[in-house]
């Protein structure tokens, strides 16, 4: 019951957060009140909808992906959304505390734990938002990196109370100590963020701006923030490894160029997701590689 209260909560969250995408328009604040306020309406023939044309998903799959009105083929952003935000409220409580949630009632889980869940769904819906904008307009709020700072400084003091030390706690397990600056969560925070933004603003003074944009760098040091030192390093390195590959795929199906360009900040984005999923499993399965 509670997983499914999740997922259902996360597909009303992922239909405001289809609302904040489309309306904004990269001048006035991401969440600007006149902006977001007033009915929804299609994009295409400016009729209000109904309250039943508004269900997350189920509206979609039911009009066939189609404006009730004007039949105007629907952006296949809405239902992607939706359920991408279900998926995220769903799985990251469930990658933190499943397994005792699913032996006792949710109040025998630590509040502090679930206030860590909290957050870590904001960094990820915030990820969301941001990945979305950055695929329709090419650009990254600078409020979604101000925020996710915010967000970040909260987790790490979440983090540091429930373990009850100001040691790091890094996804890698005892594996971090190898590339040191374990002692202190803070300072760890503070070499993670200088670390990711100075090496996208060496990349991007390389390549005069051609390779990577300033959205990026400004997005890597709040990242640098959410998951410390080396987890970023991590981050970075998903990242590149799936764009490269989504670039090389999109150049075999004709799509892009050799010299085309892809947006960066979605694959940050994944490679976020892989580090906070899977990345423990892979280091492990790394590191017994070269014992």
């Amino acid at each position: 019951m509670l997983w499914a209260i999740l997922f259902f909560f996360g597909l009303a969250i992922g239909s405001f957060l289809n609302v904040v995408i489309l309306r904004y328009d990269g001048e006035k604040f991401l969440f600007d009140a006149k902006a977001l306020g007033g009915r929804s309406h299609c994009m295409h023939c400016g009729k209000t909808l109904r309250w039943f044309e508004l269900v997350p998903v189920a509206s979609f799959l039911a009009q066939r992906g189609r404006c009730r009105h004007c039949a105007a083929r629907l952006s296949a952003q809405y239902p992607a959304v939706e359920l991408l935000s279900a998926l995220v409220f769903t799985f990251v409580p469930y990658a933190l505390f499943g397994a005792v949630a699913g032996a006792a009632p949710i109040g025998a889980v630590n509040p502090a734990l679930i206030v860590i869940a909290g957050l870590w769904i904001a960094v990820f819906e915030l990820l969301l938002v941001m990945a979305a904008i950055d695929i329709r307009m090419g650009i990254i709020p600078d409020e979604i990196n101000v925020i996710l700072g915010v967000v970040g400084i909260a987790l790490m003091i979440a983090v540091a109370g429930y373990m009850g030390t100001s040691l790091n706690q890094s996804f890698l397990g005892p594996y971090a100590a190898i590339f040191g600056a374990q002692g202190d969560i803070l300072w760890n925070r503070a070499i993670a963020a200088a670390a990711a933004g100075a090496f996208f603003g060496v990349l991007i003074a390389a390549t005069r701006g051609r390779g990577m944009g300033m959205g990026d760098l400004k997005l890597a040091i709040p990242l640098g923030i959410v998951f410390g030192w080396p987890d970023v390093g991590a981050v970075i390195i998903f990242s590149f490894v799936i764009g490269a590959a989504a670039g090389l795929f999109s150049v075999v199906r004709g799509a892009k160029t050799m010299k085309g360009s892809l947006p960066f900040g979605p694959f940050l984005a994944i490679g976020a997701a892989v580090m906070f999923f899977w990345g423990p499993a892979i280091f492990a399965w790394y590191f017994s590689l070269i014992k």
